[in-house]
């Protein structure tokens, strides 16, 4: 099979680690018998610096006619100063809404080689962790009516929270599916008690369950979820909820790992369509020095293969090669730890290519 990918290096690591990612690529090709066509395109702060965009256009017209996008990292002190639409940040949201993404996937797996990194006490996390978090991506407060006016005390702002039942419906309907291939239970997170949005949500999570008999669905309140998340992650498979609460929630439950420079995230529009990249930033402190982690790119790669694509073994055969370099001790800087082997970030990626 041939398959067309956008490739977004962006700045600080993110040429580092994508170039480590599509060795990866290149391997799973030749084992497996694919083309992966890849097209780098301009987004971030190097595109502000080449076109004084954060977003060229025909960055956004490529992606539309790939069948993925494989994003490094964006944003660094250097454009910090910029009016908020101007910054490399800003094309991001131009990427979400322009091509329709309107659910994230954070997974949280905690690798059991790298264990010890949790903050959370042994018998807490046992041997591994692995949530999923369902966050809606382009509805909710932060896409909500918003503004200033004059009020009793003063000037007031406001923002507000709306959801349709389509909104809902299909971020849930994802939800679901992802848990068919999972642990088989949905938890919902939502304010039913107190916001009206939130009894929409509940409502409409609900009737959705109807349609998948065999997955357990449980509703919880935001705070207790929150709270759970570090008393019992266990008891979690897929969590699905709304844009901040996810926001919130997934950043939470990806610090439970320890690592942020492992996870790896999907943003998926209608179809199979989706926009893959790790969660870390560009860490511009130590870009260009080989000390970057590429796993969480690479992990991202292999989301891509599973999610839009339908490449199973595929993305298996890179979990798994991953996991052997863990448990072969190899280790970058941020994971490193008494007794392992330090490597840099070309190396880590060879490691990973062996190993496939």
């Amino acid at each position: 099979m041939n398959y067309k990918i956008a490739v977004l290096p962006g700045d600080g690591i993110g040429p580092e680690v994508i170039e480590q990612t599509l060795l990866v690529l290149e391997k799973v090709g030749q084992k497996f018998g694919h083309s992966f066509q890849c097209q780098k395109l301009l987004a971030g702060g190097c595109a502000i610096d080449a076109t004084g965009s954060p977003l060229p256009e025909e960055t956004l017209e490529a992606c539309k006619k790939s069948d993925a996008v494989l994003l490094g990292a964006v944003g660094g002190p250097k454009w910090d100063n910029l009016p908020g639409d101007k910054r490399p940040e800003a094309g991001l949201l131009g990427l979400r809404g322009g091509l329709g993404l309107f659910a994230n996937l954070r997974p949280a797996l905690l690798n059991k080689e790298l264990r010890d990194a949790c903050p959370l006490r042994p018998d807490i996390i046992g041997e591994s962790l692995d949530i999923m978090v369902v966050r809606e991506l382009t509805g909710g407060i932060y896409f909500g009516a918003r503004g200033k006016r004059d009020g009793k005390m003063g000037q007031e702002a406001y923002d507000t929270e709306t959801y349709s039942v389509g909104e809902v419906e299909r971020i849930a309907r994802l939800a679901f599916e992802i848990a068919r291939q999972r642990s088989k239970k949905v938890t919902s997170v939502d304010k039913a008690n107190v916001l009206e949005s939130s009894r929409l949500w509940r409502e409409v999570v609900t009737r959705v369950a109807r349609d998948y008999p065999d997955i357990t669905l449980e509703h919880m309140y935001v705070d207790n979820a929150a709270m759970q998340l570090v008393r019992n992650p266990k008891q979690f498979d897929v969590i699905v909820t709304t844009n901040m609460f996810g926001d919130i929630l997934s950043d939470e439950a990806s610090m439970i790992t320890g690592s942020i420079g492992m996870l790896p995230s999907a943003s998926l529009g209608e179809g199979a369509f989706g926009l893959y990249e790790p969660i870390h930033g560009s860490a511009p402190d130590i870009a260009g020095q080989d000390k970057a982690n590429p796993l969480a790119t690479i992990l991202s790669a292999a989301m891509m293969l599973r999610y839009t694509m339908k490449l199973e073994e595929e993305a298996r055969a890179i979990e798994a090669a991953v996991n052997q370099v863990l448990e072969e001790g190899y280790r970058t800087g941020d994971i490193m730890s008494p007794g392992k082997k330090l490597v840099g970030t070309s190396e880590m990626g060879r490691l990973v290519v062996e190993r496939i």
